[in-house]
Order: C-alpha cells, then sequence, then structure tokens
C-alpha cells in the first residue's frame, strides 16, 4: 500500500513508519522539519508539512490517500488544525491516533477519565475535535492508553468501545503496539467511522 504518515518525526510516528516499510508498504513521511525522519529506504519518501499550513498538507495528501496520524501536542488548537487540514486534502481513509478517556471513550473509561480531564485541561477540547471530525468523516480514532516506548506486545489486540476496560493510568501501551494496531487497521479495516483501543 501506499500510505502516508503524518508527525513522521516524532516516537510514534517514526514506529509507524519504520514499521509501515518493514510490512512492504511505500510510505510518504510528513513532518515540520523532514530531516528529524531518522530512517532511510528506497520506499520512504521524505516531506514538510505543518498542519497550521494546510496547503502544505494538501499538497502530499490527496483523494485515495490512507493516512495515518501520530499528531501530539502540548499546545490546544493543533490536534483540530490537524484534522481540518487532513480531511480538507480529501483523503480515502484517515487512521487518527487519540488518547483514551477523552470524547466518545470517557464513559468507558470510568473514573480515570476525570483525571485525565484535569491533566490535559485546555487541551481537552481540541482533541475531541479532532476526533469528532475524523469520525463524522468516516476515519478511525485510536484511542490509547499511556504511551511507553516498550516492545511491541505479543499478546496485542485491538477492541472496540464494547470491549474496553476501565482505564488504568498505572498500566501502559507501547508506542510499536499502537503503530502496529494502526497499520492492522490500515491494511484490513475493522473500525471504519468508530473508536478502536489498541490493547497490550
Amino acid at each position: 500500500m501506499n500510505l502516508t504518515v503524518l508527525a513522521a518525526s516524532g516516537r510514534t510516528g517514526l514506529a509507524l513508519t519504520r514499521q509501515a516499510l518493514e510490512r512492504g508498504h511505500t510510505v510518504t513521511a510528513i513532518a515540520r522539519d523532514p530531516a528529524r525522519i531518522a530512517l532511510d529506504h528506497d520506499r520512504l519518501r521524505k516531506v514538510a508539512g505543518d498542519v497550521s499550513d494546510p496547503a502544505s498538507i494538501a499538497a502530499v495528501v490527496g483523494p485515495g490517500s490512507v493516512v495515518l496520524s501520530a499528531l501530539g501536542t502540548e499546545v490546544a488548537g493543533v490536534l483540530s488544525d490537524g484534522a481540518k487540514a487532513v480531511l480538507a486534502a480529501g483523503p480515502g481513509r484517515v487512521l487518527w491516533l487519540g488518547a483514551y478517556g477523552t470524547g466518545p471513550s470517557a464513559e468507558a473509561a470510568g473514573e480515570g477519565a476525570a483525571v485525565l480531564d484535569r491533566l490535559l485541561g485546555d487541551r481537552l477540547p481540541d482533541k475531541v475535535a479532532a476526533d469528532t471530525a475524523v469520525l463524522a468523516a468516516g476515519g478511525t480514532v485510536f484511542h490509547a492508553g499511556v504511551l511507553s516506548d516498550e516492545a511491541e506486545s505479543p499478546g496485542r489486540r485491538t477492541v472496540g468501545l464494547d470491549q474496553a476496560p476501565p482505564l488504568d493510568l498505572t498500566a501502559k501501551v507501547s508506542r510499536e503496539t499502537v503503530a502496529a494496531a494502526m497499520l492492522d487497521e490500515a491494511e484490513d479495516p475493522r473500525f471504519p467511522g468508530a473508536v478502536a483501543l489498541p490493547l497490550p
């Protein structure tokens, strides 16, 4: 497949890009500074793009594109800007990384969602707005728990909200596991227009 990875220079974005190449896909990797994408491959194209400049995203993402977003930020507004920029470019499919315990998964997460609400502050509405836009466009939003830099979990699985466990803020899911779950969905869609939870 031809895949487009947004925020490819971050830790999750690098995991997505590397795993996609290992699975035999061709990858267009977008980052504000492509030099920070610490990978090289003959099936990898590194390009500059910034979600605050929708034209830079539209120049890379087009009809039929399969976009996997690892966009994350400490600044409110970036995620919703990113979702708008990606969706305006008219991709075929979008797989978006969000946070378990926010928006549509808050009820399933239980008491941990209230803690997350306090931690995220003004970034919470931004996350919810981005997720809502992607879901409304038929995309898949992955609500991951606390992320770690461990290896991919051998027993990993992906479930829908109907099978979601309560949010445990002391438990972690590795970025490698999340990346693998997102790539599984790119290859074999199971959760279009829905929230999916990657679990270790």
